[in-house]
């Protein structure tokens, strides 16, 4: 069992940690997230995205010739983040931060389910064929182009938790 760890340097030092299960819901249910890669100079590069938390992890695709996927070649580690902390004033709701390795993920019959978890989250948007190692996208919502997307799966090595009782909780997986 995942346990979360306050750290009162950063907030209220009598915050409870949320459980595991309520983090994983929180990423299991949010509709966007933000994942950060670095470039080959070293900048940072942000852009929002949909995906699914899957079995543990984070799965996200992205094109072969989009600037994320080439920061990947030279970095696999990223930062995946969701919330609403701030949508309903500072002082409510939860954000979290995933830091972990994005691996790209080629095997058919995972495919085939994270095509059926983004069908089943985004439907009747994002929904993917399995073709070889790659996603095809059977919707415009993406501006898919025809070409394939490729998979990646973020293990999570350090997960955080901000907001609520203005805590800052980490889980180390």
């Amino acid at each position: 069992m995942t346990t979360g760890h306050i750290d009162p340097r950063y907030g209220d030092a009598s915050a409870v940690a949320p459980p595991w299960d309520t983090v994983e819901r929180l990423l299991t249910d949010a509709q966007l997230y933000w994942i950060v890669t670095v470039r080959a100079d070293g900048r940072p590069h942000a852009v929002p995205l949909v995906g699914v938390w899957y079995d543990g992890g984070f799965a996200f695709c992205t094109g072969p010739d989009e600037q994320k996927h080439r920061n990947l070649e030279g970095n696999k580690q990223v930062a995946v983040t969701t919330g609403s902390t701030g949508a309903q004033g500072w002082s409510s709701g939860k954000d979290v931060v995933v830091e972990g390795s994005a691996v790209r993920v080629t095997d058919a019959e995972t495919l085939q389910t994270l095509a059926d978890a983004w069908a089943a989250k985004y439907a009747p948007d994002w929904r993917y064929d399995v073709r070889g190692d790659e996603f095809v996208e059977r919707t415009d919502s993406g501006g898919s182009d025809g070409g394939g997307g490729w998979v990646y799966r973020v293990e999570p090595a350090k997960v955080m938790v901000f907001g609520d009782e203005h805590g800052q909780t980490t889980y180390r997986l």
